[in-house]
């Protein structure tokens, strides 16, 4: 479900708590590092509990507007679209979200008020009313339909974040993170999901263990921390002491993480890691750390190939 540039961002936060004094050790951090991982899924199965309950939510209410002493043609011959959405259906009997689900103890009954705000705001959308009319829906359109509630609505609505802010800081952090992921899932779910389907791991990988990313993202923290100070002699190098010592930390740690990933992570191209790094300083520190990363880093790619120090499995990986 993460991708590499996700976790590279977990490490580079992870670090920078390091750097500035938040871990205790080696050990804690990457405890910690771990745990904020996890966060990200635990709060995924959150967000798709949340939709799954609105839909309970919107059935409910449904059967109750049909009781009403002066029901109106609406409640009495409601549009079942949102209530039959084949996605959420299908969720709503998946074994493997049943679990997750009641693992991580998602509970929406004691919140039924932010669920009905929710709802209440949603029949107010053009696109959920458009939705509603459409009379010949396919699994594509329901799909549709989720993805805006989710960038449209879910993406930013307040009392959720709240609710969430109470519950762990992690959730905080990954809010953004996880509506993305969810809004992949959604886009890829097809009619081959049934009870018995898994859903997709935390770790992105092709066998399914999720297990080379795990260890990527546990040896780039490790490996960053235990070869400090030779990282930091390899640098002061490139640039002089003087500099060195303004190089902003962020830069330092991005610059760090890449060599790590020239000498030990033998399978990721040595191209991925310059372009991810210079991403990443674009987003994460100042506005001239892309062209002093990517500077940095041309040099020293060119004396690690002189000097052999990059380590590669693999035609092209070098290059």
């Amino acid at each position: 479900m993460l991708y590499r540039r996700h976790l590279r961002i977990k490490v580079l936060q992870a670090l920078y708590s390091w750097y500035t004094g938040s871990a205790e050790d080696l050990g804690s951090g990457e405890k910690q590092l771990l745990q904020s991982v996890n966060k990200i899924y635990e709060l995924f199965i959150w967000q798709l509990s949340f939709i799954i309950e609105l839909r309970r939510f919107a059935d409910v209410r449904m059967e109750e507007n049909k009781q009403k002493f002066y029901p109106t043609d609406d409640d009495l011959k409601p549009r079942l679209n949102f209530i039959q959405n084949k996605v959420l259906l299908a969720l709503e009997q998946n074994l493997d979200f049943k679990r997750k689900d009641a693992a991580f103890k998602t509970n929406w009954g004691s919140e039924e008020g932010i669920v009905r705000k929710f709802f209440n705001e949603l029949k107010e959308k053009d696109f959920y009313n458009a939705y509603l009319l459409n009379e010949n829906l396919s699994l594509e359109d329901d799909k549709r339909f989720l993805i805006k509630l989710v960038d449209l609505l879910l993406a930013d609505f307040d009392l959720l974040k709240s609710f969430y802010e109470e519950k762990s800081v992690h959730y905080t952090d990954g809010y953004d993170l996880v509506n993305i992921l969810l809004i992949k899932f959604i886009d890829t779910f097809s009619t081959g999901f049934i009870s018995g389907s898994l859903l997709p791991d935390i770790y992105k990988s092709e066998n399914g263990s999720g297990e080379e990313d795990m260890q990527f993202l546990k040896r780039l923290y490790r490996h960053v921390i235990t070869r400090d100070e030779e990282l930091a002699e390899i640098l002061k190098l490139k640039t002089n002491n003087w500099d060195y010592e303004r190089v902003p930390m962020m830069d330092i740690i991005l610059l760090k993480m890449a060599i790590i990933e020239f000498q030990e992570m033998e399978t990721v191209p040595v191209k991925v890691t310059l372009n991810e790094y210079i991403e990443l300083a674009k987003y994460f520190s100042t506005p001239n750390s892309k062209t002093f990363v990517n500077g940095v880093l041309d040099r020293l790619i060119r004396e690690f190939k002189e000097e052999g120090k990059i380590k590669k499995i693999g035609r092209g990986l070098v290059e």
